[in-house]
């Protein structure tokens, strides 16, 4: 990824941060300039993401952490705090994704699951960094991952769009309570991105892959690194009067 962003002296933290999506934006902000909090339940991913960070000259922060609980969550933000001063910028991007299957089909433990990480363990995380940027000097930018599926409905994800609609709602009104704070809360819409997630994804329903990439108009998956630059222009001086928006980055999906 090409970027004219400049991170310095900015501490940058990110969940979800082993694998997909969350690694590319670690790497993206740590290329920027900024020390990058890793927060993830993947121990092995983790230290998989900070080793590319620091071969490539960065600092890295690693954090065993489940988003769902809220002990979890403001011990990761302290200890980011502990260890680099501050907190800049934050992209809360763990989630998890929903078997195929109909609203009347959908398992109690299925919708507990997916509204746990995807919604709550979005608020917990957002809820602890707005505490902590309110603390400092600056204020921040926070960016929280939802999906095409926040502003539309897909047959057999009905949990899935449930909490990704949250995820905007929650978003917005956040924005709203802490924009004369200085901090800036914005949503972020990828498309069908090439992660292992999708892929898993696109082998539990018909079409698999091929079916995935006929959904989208530019005719192929999003690359995580495309993602990362959208979240990076969010959180950087170049957003600053960006709040409570929705960006999608789909390639054309939800047209």
């Amino acid at each position: 990824m090409n970027t004219t962003y400049d991170f310095s002296g900015r501490v940058a933290f990110v969940t979800g941060a082993a694998s997909g999506i969350g690694r590319a934006n670690a790497l993206a902000f740590a290329r920027a300039g900024a020390q990058v909090a890793l927060a993830d339940l993947s121990a092995d991913g983790l230290e998989e993401t900070a080793r590319l960070i620091t071969a490539d000259g960065g600092q890295a922060l690693t954090l065993t952490c489940d988003v769902t609980s809220e002990d979890d969550v403001q011990a990761a933000v302290d200890r980011t705090v502990a260890r680099f001063g501050r907190l800049d910028a934050a992209f809360n991007n763990a989630g998890v994704e929903q078997p195929v299957q109909s609203a009347a089909d959908t398992a109690k433990d299925d919708w507990d699951r997916i509204l746990s990480v995807s919604l709550t363990g979005m608020f917990l995380c957002a809820k602890a960094e707005i505490r902590q940027m309110l603390q400092q000097d600056g204020g921040g930018a926070i960016v929280n991952v939802s999906s095409g599926a926040g502003v539309k409905g897909f047959k057999g994800q009905a949990a899935y769009a449930a909490a990704k609609h949250g995820v905007i709602g929650f978003t917005r009104s956040a924005a709203l309570d802490h924009a004369a704070d200085g901090i800036r809360l914005n949503a972020l819409c990828p498309g069908i991105i090439d992660t292992e997630m999708i892929r898993r994804f696109g082998d539990s329903r018909p079409g698999g892959r091929e079916g995935l990439i006929a959904d989208e108009p530019v005719g192929r998956l999003g690359k995580p690194e495309e993602i990362a630059s959208a979240v990076l222009w969010l959180c950087s001086d170049d957003a600053a009067f960006t709040t409570g928006t929705a960006l999608v980055v789909d390639g054309g999906q939800t047209l």
